[in-house]
């Protein structure tokens, strides 16, 4: 099996972006088709390589399965990955144990896959980044060697103790890190509350305007049934009293940026804790697409262990994070398969844009491999899948060990070569989108 560049260097310019629109139109032509407009505006919100790469996993993912990897073994190959590891899906959450943490977020593409693809996808992003700031190539390697040696590093801790206690908080963050961390923690409830909904006759309702469409009471029936079946998916260890489930209002949310265009989204306004009107929980119920990564694992006890996408996106979501959302869950919606989160007041992204020193951008980089270690290896104490029954840190450790140098330079080289990849296939693919080659838009 060829590495994946050598089969791309191979293809004529116009076959690889025949390649890339069929890949596309492939994975989104429906989501087009939900809102055409919203995705003409691809070349003003993907205008650089990086935001090309951020929204084309389907892509990524028909090459990465195609790559010849020393690393993977009947174990490695089936690891719970979160789908779409790009360097800016990191950021605050406030965890079920109530404390505010830094880690990957974003799991609507979490799957049971191969766990190099997430160190792949990972660290070409940074190597995208680097190139994009205009880094030295030697400066760039350097960027990916530190990723890799940090996950490496991180897996070997997890498998020579049974400490699980790894978390990055405001108590032992630096830099960058514990920036985000302060800015989650200067956000409130009352602030997204006052910012999403009104007090109308003394209680809260959705705002009437642009983010959101009314629904009829029929189709309020509907969600209100959706919402049952869905109460019944929290952990019993993560439920909460009956009153914090009261639905107080319930509206259909405008996609927010390209990758909800098209998408059915219901906003859900609950009582909370108490009839106090700061304490007010938002919650919010989406349409689940298949996993870009799941196309291609062939593997029947994966495919066949979901009900649907929102029970995946729930399962793996638990099953990679420690101390998850006590309002994740999933639900059937007129059909289709829903997952539920709740808005969380206290989240904060972690941006590229200001960090620029190579020190700080290296000490933020250590921190992001050793988060990824962690969610490949340690699980939330409810998570109740039955798929994976064996250790994962063990498993990868067992790759790794003895080989760490060899496991570096593997991806420090394919995110080298990828990320030059995909500057050209950007290029390719804003050629197609100019002459109206893309279906649908």
């Amino acid at each position: 099996m060829e590495r994946i560049i050598e089969q791309i260097l191979q293809e004529s310019p116009e076959s690889r972006k025949a390649f890339i629109i069929q890949s596309f139109t492939d994975n989104y032509q429906h989501l087009i088709a939900g809102d055409p407009s919203a995705w003409r505006k691809i070349p003003e919100n993907g205008g650089i390589a990086f935001r090309f790469y951020r929204g084309s996993a389907a892509l990524f993912y028909a090459d990465v399965s195609r790559d010849a990897d020393p690393f993977l073994n009947d174990h490695t190959s089936r690891v719970w990955i979160q789908g779409d590891l790009h360097a800016e899906n990191f950021g605050t959450y406030m965890n079920s144990a109530g404390a505010l943490v830094f880690d990957v977020n974003d799991f609507d593409e979490a799957t049971v896959a191969p766990f190099t693809w997430d160190i792949k996808r990972f660290c070409a992003s940074l190597a995208l980044i680097g190139y994009q700031k205009a880094l030295s190539d030697l400066e760039i390697r350097d960027i990916v060697t530190l990723a890799a040696q940090s996950y490496a590093r991180q897996v070997a801790r997890f498998a020579a103790s049974s400490d699980r206690n790894f978390v990055l908080t405001i108590a032992n963050a630096e830099g960058a890190v514990l920036e985000v961390l302060r800015n989650g923690r200067q956000r409130t409830r009352v602030g997204l509350l006052d910012y999403e909904t009104d007090i109308v006759d003394g209680d809260r309702q959705f705002k009437n305007n642009y983010n959101f469409i009314q629904l009829t009471d029929a189709e309020k029936m509907n969600v209100q049934a959706a919402l049952e079946a869905y109460f019944e998916t929290i952990p019993k260890r993560k439920r909460r009293s009956q009153m914090t489930y009261h639905v107080k209002d319930i509206a259909r949310r405008k996609g927010l940026g390209i990758g909800s265009a098209g998408l059915l989204i219901i906003s859900v306004l609950l009582e909370g804790d108490t009839e106090a009107l700061e304490n007010d929980i938002l919650i919010s119920m989406k349409v689940a697409l298949p996993s870009a990564a799941a196309k291609y694992v062939n593997d029947p006890k994966v495919t066949g262990y979901f009900v649907h996408e929102g029970h995946r996106t729930a399962t793996s979501q638990r099953a990679l994070q420690v101390n998850a959302d006590p309002f994740l869950g999933y639900t059937t919606l007129n059909g289709t398969g829903m997952f539920v989160t709740e808005i969380s007041p206290y989240t904060a992204d972690l941006e590229w844009d200001d960090i620029n020193d190579m020190d700080d951008i290296l000490q933020v980089v250590e921190s992001l491999g050793r988060c990824v270690a962690k969610i490949h290896c340690v699980s939330d104490e409810d998570s109740d899948q039955t798929l994976i029954d064996y250790s994962t840190e063990d498993a990868i450790f067992n790759v790794l060990d003895g080989r760490e140098s060899e496991f570096v330079e593997y991806i420090v080289r394919f995110s080298e070569d990828y990320a030059a990849c995909v500057r050209n296939d950007h290029r390719l693919f804003v050629d197609a989108f100019r002459n109206k080659e893309i279906p649908g838009i």
